[in-house]
């Protein structure tokens, strides 16, 4: 859940920048880890997601700082809230939405953080000459893994974001999937689905080349690949296609 972009909204020196403003919440771009928001969204994280999925505090500053990352909180009376990190590869025109965290019940954080990613990618892709093809995600698979509690947040339960990510179109792909820890340890981690939200919802499938090479450079920047992982991506760069299945 981790770390490509070339758009208009990036400043180097801000440590943040206030894209959208509503009547209660605002969308706040990260981009640096001397950002009170972004010790406040590390923070979230931590409470959030299990240790292998987060990566430690100063290991942050080179991924905020390159342009092809996009990380936005929602702040509400000057707290985070929640928080999405995704990005967009121009040269396949599809996205990858790294994490979605709803720190609090009753907000309309959820709605909020997707109705605004949705909108930014769909400006990255017009500037591309496109309309987005989809989007990737690694969404939690409850029914193979029960062992977290995600910090006992109600719209964090696995089976309800499992349920409300199908309703915006997400579906797995078919194969069993494992990713490399974000801890740098080599271990693989499981417990997830891949999933694919794709722009025309007749599809029905993905090219597996387009699946391995997304992992293969989504990953690069983790030196330590597990076994398991490598074994995958051979087997997928060993097919033509990948299903679309119901969540």
């Amino acid at each position: 859940m981790q770390p490509l972009w070339n758009g208009a909204i990036h400043s180097r020196h801000k440590a943040h920048l206030t894209l959208e403003v509503d009547e209660s919440m605002e969308f706040t771009r990260i981009t640096s880890i001397n950002d009170p928001l972004f010790a406040q969204m590390h923070k979230l994280m931590q409470e959030i997601f299990p240790p292998e999925e987060v990566l430690d505090f100063p290991l942050w500053q080179e991924p905020l700082e390159d342009p092809g990352i996009r990380v936005f909180v929602a702040v509400h009376e000057g707290n985070v809230v929640g928080a999405t990190e995704y990005r967009y590869y121009e040269d396949w025109n599809v996205a990858m939405t790294d994490f979605t965290i709803i720190g609090r019940e009753g907000l309309g954080i959820g709605s909020f953080l997707a109705n605004h990613r949705k909108r930014d990618l769909q400006q990255l892709a017009a500037a591309n000459g496109k309309e987005l093809f989809g989007m990737f995600a690694e969404i939690y698979n409850p029914y193979l893994s029960q062992d977290h509690e995600f910090g006992g947040i109600k719209p964090m339960d696995p089976y309800v974001r499992r349920e409300v990510l199908s309703h915006l179109g997400y579906q797995r792909l078919d194969f069993p999937y494992v990713h490399p820890s974000w801890q740098g340890d080599g271990e693989a981690v499981g417990g997830l689905d891949l999933c694919f939200m794709p722009g025309n919802e007749e599809q029905g499938e993905l090219p597996a080349s387009l699946v391995a090479d997304f992992l293969n450079r989504y990953y690069a920047v983790l030196p330590n690949k597990p076994q398991e992982w490598l074994a995958m991506v051979d087997q997928l760069k060993a097919r033509t296609s990948v299903p679309l299945l119901p969540l």
